[in-house]
């Protein structure tokens, strides 16, 4: 599983035109699923995504997470995270899940991160998606479950 948390002030995916999910202050979070991955990865990654401790305190630390902001966090699926360009020049996506698995997985991602935040704002799996932000810092992070 990988992850490219941004931290935004404010975030949108569009599907033909409407808005499928909106944010302001919080995480966009582009979540990519491989061929390997699971539920119980998906626990570990919600539990520390919620309580991820990069938005600024009163003296101006990053010391507080996106529950204590009060946050919210928009979720895109994106199987474009496993890339792999070692080879030519066009990508090969054989480190990705299947669809059926990315979008499983996709679905108990939000499922968990609504049951952690009380609501998620989402894009459309599979869909064409188009993903605008203003990006807060900027501050972002990468995660692989493979560095797990």
């Amino acid at each position: 599983m990988k992850l490219v948390i941004q931290r935004v002030k404010e975030a949108k995916v569009e599907v033909e035109g409407n808005i499928t999910g909106s944010i302001n202050q919080g995480l966009l979070v582009l979540l990519g699923v491989g061929a390997e991955d699971t539920k119980e990865m998906v626990d570990i990654y919600v539990e520390k995504l919620v309580k991820l401790r990069i938005f600024a305190d009163e003296e101006g630390k990053t010391n507080l997470s996106v529950q204590d902001v009060n946050g919210q966090i928009l979720v895109v699926s994106q199987f474009t995270l496993y890339a792999d360009c070692k080879k030519g020049n066009r990508p090969s996506f054989t480190g990705a899940g299947s669809p059926e698995l990315g979008n499983t997985l996709y679905e108990y991602f939000c499922e968990k991160v609504k049951e952690k935040m009380g609501n998620v704002e989402v894009g459309e799996f599979g869909a064409d998606m188009k993903v605008s932000l203003i990006n807060d810092g900027p501050f972002t992070i990468v995660w692989d479950s493979r560095d797990w």
